[in-house]
């Protein structure tokens, strides 16, 4: 089973050696992270980005909904996000900024299985948990791959094939011909047939053509921001990790 990385987000010190207590029953779930307040919080989910954020809703500074919302106009992949407060009338708000769970404290164990349960089945289905290295090869790089757009099936040159990313569940492939979903489950999937020295997985939820990267721009914290060469321009992040292997790579 895929380890799943959480970073504990909370001011109160107890609170955060609590949840760490509990969550290691689940062999699957790695604290890789703990942060006392928002702005810390915002560095190490950069850095790390987590899988799960248990996050505390009421700290000084930037709290737990600010740090939500400060992730999202960065337009950094987020976590699932676990709001864990003593307090229930964050609920509504919690959700509408995409947050996954709500957890009220103190933690209840048995609630604390089903949250864990509810994110393992989320990461999967979104091809997000495990993201690590590149999957192990089973058979050459493939030269095609499929897009399907409306009811047509179009194959398409692998070097046309600009970046691939996850959309609603499904893995979405931008190229130069053609623009929609794959047939591919997950990213790890489709990165393992294709060519890994042309193919990167600069973010958790990106796989780009490293011949099609028309820009390589300094974003926060060290890390790079990518700008594709599709018809927009897209702007693509790259993990903190990423970006020191990527500056390598170009030698910048």
């Amino acid at each position: 089973m895929a380890t799943i990385t959480a970073v504990l987000v909370d001011d109160e010190r107890l609170a955060r050696e609590e949840l760490e207590f509990l969550l290691r029953d689940f062999a699957d779930v790695e604290v890789a992270g703990v942060a006392e307040n928002g702005i810390q919080a915002l560095e190490v989910i950069e850095k790390i980005e987590p899988d799960i954020v248990f996050l505390d809703v009421q700290m000084p500074g930037l709290d737990g909904l600010g740090l939500i919302r400060r992730l999202r106009e960065k337009g950094v992949s987020l976590p699932y996000f676990v709001l864990a407060t003593a307090y229930d009338q964050y609920a509504v708000e919690a959700f509408r900024l995409e947050a996954m769970d709500y957890l009220l404290k103190p933690i209840d164990k048995e609630r604390l299985d089903l949250t864990i349960v509810r994110a393992r089945r989320y990461l999967d289905e979104q091809g997000l948990m495990g993201v690590a290295e590149a999957p192990e090869r089973v058979s050459a790089p493939k030269n095609k791959v499929v897009i399907r757009t409306g009811n047509r099936n179009l194959l398409v040159d692998v070097g046309d094939v600009i970046y691939a990313t996850i959309e609603a569940g499904a893995v979405r492939i931008v190229s130069s011909e053609a623009i929609g979903e794959s047939s591919y489950k997950t990213i790890d999937e489709l990165q393992g047939d294709l060519n890994p020295e042309v193919f990167w997985r600069v973010h958790r939820g990106y796989l780009v053509n490293l011949n099609r990267i028309r820009e390589v721009n300094p974003w926060f914290h060290s890390s790079l921001m990518l700008k594709m060469d599709d018809a927009k321009g897209t702007e693509v992040p790259v993990s903190r990790a990423h970006s020191k292997k990527l500056k390598a790579f170009l030698k910048l």
